[in-house]
């Protein structure tokens, strides 16, 4: 029972950490190429303003056709100083298995590509 306060405090701190990231503005490019038994995908897209960081590709659902993923990336602090304007992001994953087409979301827009073989 000793336990249960520490784990929920180490829950709570991980928790905005885990909540932080937010959808890229827009999605600009997708490639999609599969070789052996994985999927490569290579996004660009922009931000609204600098100081976001980690961008990434987030897989939401696989039925094995249709690969559906967020473009995601953690928008700066609040209180941090940034140049407002649109900002190039980049993001790559790689994804065991097979699909048809992806589909990546980002805030104002999204793209479906066909996967080259």
């Amino acid at each position: 029972m000793k336990f249960v306060p520490i784990i929920a405090i180490i829950l709570l701190a991980a928790a905005p950490a885990l909540a932080a990231d937010k959808r890229v503005f827009r999605i600009d490019s997708l490639i999609a190429t599969q070789k052996g038994g994985a999927i490569t995908l290579l996004a660009k897209g922009a931000v609204q303003s600098g100081g976001w960081s980690k961008p990434r590709l987030h897989l939401i659902r696989n039925d094995g056709h249709v690969l559906t993923v967020e473009f995601l990336a953690t928008p700066p602090p609040p209180d941090m100083t940034v140049i407002d304007g649109l900002v190039p992001v980049t993001a790559t994953i790689q994804i065991r298995g097979h699909a048809e087409s992806v589909h990546v979301e980002a805030d104002e827009n999204e793209i479906t590509s066909q996967v080259l073989r």
